[in-house]
């Protein structure tokens, strides 16, 4: 396949952690990517680099806050204008509840900024690309999917992130919702659901979750990692997992597994 013909993948805040974990095995299966994020492309030369010097990847930067609908169309017009097609959306952006504050103490601005960022964002995002890929289908029968990514917040409690857990356990029914609407078109969706991953997001809960972790809260007894998530999104839209679509993947090491 030339380069030319590769496949290509956008993925929402694919610029560090899980996203970037994501977008160095989609490179190394020799997807083209557009990448997403907030922040202005000079402060990612280096990581734009890297990808496109150790994986040989093709990769475009798409600054763009998915909570906005200008943005996500921008995005879209993008990969168009960069590519011309788009065979895997990746729903990677998102943030934790800002202050983490009690849900006594919750305050209706930053509600409305989680779930514009973490459901509405990803929601309508969807419906564009996969109107797109519908329109593609049409002229050939490449493979195309989506991938949401939740977290074990949207199954576990966490109250001092309400409006965290309230997006994440919502993203599960989105995907169901997804993949009966897509399926007669040949578009796969799944949930990717990590556990307690080591990255920018949880860096100032560090100690807290070393000691968690060796008290037993996961049954593999180590932090995941953003390439632990990667290699699960890597499986997925290879389709090594067939006859699947709506089903989530769950990379926690066990934690949601209950035991006596």
């Amino acid at each position: 396949m030339s380069l030319a013909e590769a496949p290509v993948a956008l993925i929402t805040g694919g610029t560090r952690g899980i996203g970037l974990g994501i977008a160095e095995c989609l490179a190394a299966e020799g997807y083209r990517l557009v990448l997403n994020g907030v922040r202005e492309e000079s402060s990612l030369r280096e990581v734009l680099e890297q990808l496109r010097n150790n994986k040989s990847a093709e990769v475009v930067y798409s600054q763009g806050d998915v909570s906005l609908a200008a943005d996500r169309k921008r995005m879209i017009d993008e990969t168009r204008s960069a590519f011309g097609r788009l065979d895997v959306l990746v729903n990677n952006a998102g943030i934790t509840s800002p202050g983490r504050k009690d849900i006594l103490e919750a305050e209706e601005s930053a509600f409305d900024r989680v779930m514009g960022v973490n459901l509405k964002g990803p929601f309508f995002l969807t419906q564009l690309a996969a109107n797109w890929m519908i329109e593609q289908s049409q002229d050939d029968t490449s493979r195309r999917c989506v991938i949401n990514v939740s977290s074990v917040s949207g199954e576990i409690v966490s109250v001092n992130r309400g409006d965290y857990c309230l997006t994440k356990a919502a993203t599960a029914m989105a995907t169901k919702l997804w993949a009966v609407r897509l399926a007669e078109f040949g578009i796969d969706v799944y949930e990717v659901q990590p556990g307690v991953i080591k990255s920018d997001m949880t860096a100032g809960v560090t100690e807290k979750y070393d000691q968690l972790i060796a008290d037993g809260l996961t049954h593999d007894r180590r932090w995941g990692t953003p390439y632990d998530v990667g290699r699960a999104v890597a499986t997925l839209v290879r389709g090594d997992i067939p006859y699947a679509t709506g089903q989530v993947l769950k990379i926690d090491g066990g934690m949601t597994i209950r035991a006596m």
